[in-house]
């Protein structure tokens, strides 16, 4: 405890007294980056959505180890996790449900039929990434079904030249944590492999993990048309301490899960068109055991596939730019509990837009077949107007939908029943906001609202029974507000970055009887969320982050964190102390989450 406590003075202490002229620096970098997440692309500054971008250099300054943590660190995204680094967790937005939320690895839909809980199980190693696209609210006419309150697109590094990256890591609970990054650039192609393995004890009885990570990208024929080939491997083992249980009921809960991703594409262009078609094949495989030491007591099997092929398109003329898509996919589940099952999806995307002087308006329409859910579109627009130079105001209103998970519709066990007469969700949401960039600074300001209808639930009929049935609740509306800023400046010639964002939210949701409800009645009410990033001598560099959460059931909480950054030749050593005062909280069910705790890492380059 007294090293976590004296690294966060050390840090607060040489960022307050550096004795420095302190001057503004230009930071064009993130107005000028093209969000990739749609078929228009757009540079940020131009876009008509509230969307947060979390860059390489963001990551490296965010003290955080993987993809979940680095979430939590954006207002207005929950992440409800389940232990340390290598555990599972939920992820919401803006006070939806984690079946709501869609993530993308560079474009490509990576939901899970079975459940929402998958989620971020196909979230890749930070040290591949180029950067994150978090788009708010209503985007399901971008993308389809799961975006129902928004979407996450991890956009992966295109080349990582001639370098050879070796990192372990070791700290509190018996962490120990190793990777090799590769990257090769050759005449003609180019490739980045990255291996990893992420071990612990566990901070608490029965929340062990053995995680093992695998990527390949490479990029051939670049000479002539280049071809993109993406694959990864995720395969988690862990303890499950009630995940899922109450302790009273004393189970010791296991898990293994496995996520998997091959994926084909390639971009023609020419001055006015632009296509992109891809494959791809997802799979997913889900153990668990109600009882780790006795398979034979309570065993669920689940493996999931789904292949599908896409093209995305834009074609620019005189009246706009037009967006147009489509993807088919197939969906087959084989589990012991859910059954064997099937579903087709077929999604026809199309968009244009407009640009009438400093107006631009972007209507746009996802029509979907389900084969078990029939036909469903999703009408959508965005409408933006730019009142300066760096200052634009912006609206969307769009209709947003999700279909039961097979888990929803089919699911039974002694406490949990799903219900095969489940309706889909249904939401009209919209937003309003304000978005300002100039060299140094950037914010945003938006104001939203959400009214849907049918959301589904696993809840009791009354108090006297003991098992929850999946069911289309009452309407929901829900309202909210959100603010952005990043401020860069310099102290004598290094950069010094300050962000804060902050989230409220209310809705009627509590209308609910508490008691009769298993997962839908702990909004993050208030959220807010800070990190500082200074550098004030050439090879060290320092983090603080500080987060407080104010959810519907319990009490608020303040966490902080801490890291430093220390380069040495080609030498990268790290400390990153989490929960420095030792707060006590939960995010998720029934887990208490970990005391303050502390990684030390070493980085060899090549």
């Amino acid at each position: 405890m007294k090293l976590k406590i004296t690294l966060l003075i050390a840090v607060l202490f040489y960022t307050i007294h550096a004795k420095a002229q302190v001057d503004t620096v230009k930071r064009d970098t993130l107005k000028e980056v093209v969000i990739t997440s749609s078929r228009i692309d757009l540079p940020f500054k131009k876009n008509s959505r509230t969307i947060n971008v979390i860059s390489a250099k963001d990551i490296k300054n965010s003290a955080a180890t993987n993809v979940a943590d680095l979430l939590q660190q954006v207002a207005g995204v929950d992440i409800r996790r389940r232990g340390t680094a290598g555990s599972q967790a939920d992820l919401y937005i803006r006070g939806g449900g984690f079946d709501q939320t869609l993530l993308l690895i560079d474009g490509i839909k990576m939901d899970d039929a079975q459940t929402g809980h998958h989620t971020l199980n196909a979230a890749l190693p930070i040290e591949v990434i180029e950067r994150i696209e978090i788009i708010k609210g209503p985007a399901a006419r971008i993308f389809g079904q799961n975006a129902f309150t928004g979407a996450i697109n991890i956009v992966t590094k295109k080349k990582l030249s001639n370098t050879v990256s070796v990192n372990i890591e070791a700290g509190s609970f018996g962490q120990k944590n190793g990777s090799i990054t590769v990257g090769k650039e050759f005449e003609n192609s180019s490739i980045i492999a990255h291996v990893g393995t992420l071990t612990s004890d566990g901070y608490r009885e029965n929340s062990d993990y053995n995680n093992y990570n695998y990527f390949l990208k490479g990029v051939f024929n670049k000479k002539k048309q280049p071809i993109e080939v993406l694959a990864t491997f995720f395969d988690k083992k862990f303890g499950a301490q009630n995940f899922y249980t109450p302790a009273s009921w004393g189970f010791n809960e296991y898990e293994e899960t496995q996520n998997s991703l091959l994926g084909v594409q390639t971009t023609f262009k020419s001055e006015k068109f632009k296509i992109t078609p891809r494959i791809y094949w997802k799979r997913g495989q889900d153990i668990f055991l109600l009882k780790r030491d006795d398979p034979s007591f309570y065993r669920n099997l689940h493996i999931t596939n789904k292949v599908g092929v896409e093209t995305n398109a834009s074609y620019t003329s005189e009246l706009g730019i037009t967006g147009f898509g489509v993807d088919v996919s197939r969906i087959f589940i084989s589990s012991n509990n859910l059954g064997n099952r099937n579903r087709t999806m077929a999604n026809v995307f199309l968009e244009h837009r407009f640009k009438f002087g400093s107006v631009d308006i972007t209507p746009g329409v996802a029509a979907t077949y389900f084969s078990d859910f029939k036909f469903h579109a999703f009408p959508g627009l965005d409408i933006g107007m730019k009142l300066s130079d760096n200052l634009k105001y912006y609206w969307n209103i769009g209709y947003t939908y999700r279909i039961p998970t097979y888990t929803d519709l089919f699911y039974n066990d002694s406490s949990t029943s799903g219900n095969s007469n489940l309706k889909p969700e249904e939401a009209i949401a919209q937003e309003f906001g304000l978005k300002y960039t100039n060299n140094n600074f950037f914010a945003t300001f938006a104001l939203f609202t959400r009214a849907s209808n049918n959301i589904i639930d696993f809840i009791k009929q009354d108090a006297s029974q003991n098992k929850f049935t999946a069911t289309n609740i009452a309407k929901v509306n829900t309202q909210g507000l959100e603010f952005n800023a990043n401020y860069t400046f310099k102290i004598k010639e290094f950069n010094q970055t300050l962000v804060f964002g902050y989230t409220f939210i209310e809705d009627d949701i509590n209308d609910q009887n508490r008691s009769l409800s298993r997962y839908r009645l702990n909004t993050l009410k208030h959220h807010f969320t800070t990190r500082f990033s200074s550098q004030l001598f050439k090879n060290v560099r320092q983090n603080i982050i500080y987060k407080h959460a104010d959810r519907t059931v319990g009490t608020s909480y303040n966490v902080w964190d801490a890291s430093v950054i220390v380069d040495f030749n080609k030498f990268n050593f790290t400390v990153t102390a989490n929960n420095i005062f030792d707060a006590e909280y939960v995010e998720s069910g029934f887990l208490p989450m970990p005391s303050s705790n502390v990684l030390f890492g070493l980085r060899y380059n090549f």
